[in-house]
């Protein structure tokens, strides 16, 4: 028996809307790594994205993004939610820290992003 998950953040709800939206293969994937429960949610610290990311990237992080490690690359990183450190290291290095439902509306296609689990 399958039953339709109902999230109380709108925030999110509307974000996996306009994900499925898109006729993006890219998105739709986001979008079904976002309707995971939260206890199995992505959590991707800083130091990962700077591992995996280069110079001018756009990474998607279905998640939260977390301040550990350095970032020395300016990237800009699009999430659900940043913690403040996080924040801080991004904007530091030169990048831009925005919310998934900003980038979609750039990005409606989703070419060019770099999705980080």
């Amino acid at each position: 028996m399958s039953y339709k998950r109902k999230f109380t953040n709108i925030v999110l709800r509307k974000t996996i809307d306009e994900l499925k939206k898109t006729k993006s293969p890219a998105w739709k994937r986001v979008a079904e790594l976002l309707l995971r429960p939260s206890r199995k949610r992505i959590v991707v610290n800083v130091s990962k994205i700077n591992r995996y990311a280069n110079e001018g990237d756009v990474i998607v992080v279905p998640g939260k993004v977390l301040g550990a490690g350095d970032l020395e690359k300016k990237v800009t990183v699009a999430a659900i939610s940043f913690s403040y450190t996080a924040l801080e290291k991004i904007t530091q290095a030169g990048g831009r820290a925005i919310h998934i439902y900003e980038l979609v509306k750039e990005n409606r296609e989703g070419k060019g992003i770099k999705i980080i689990t």
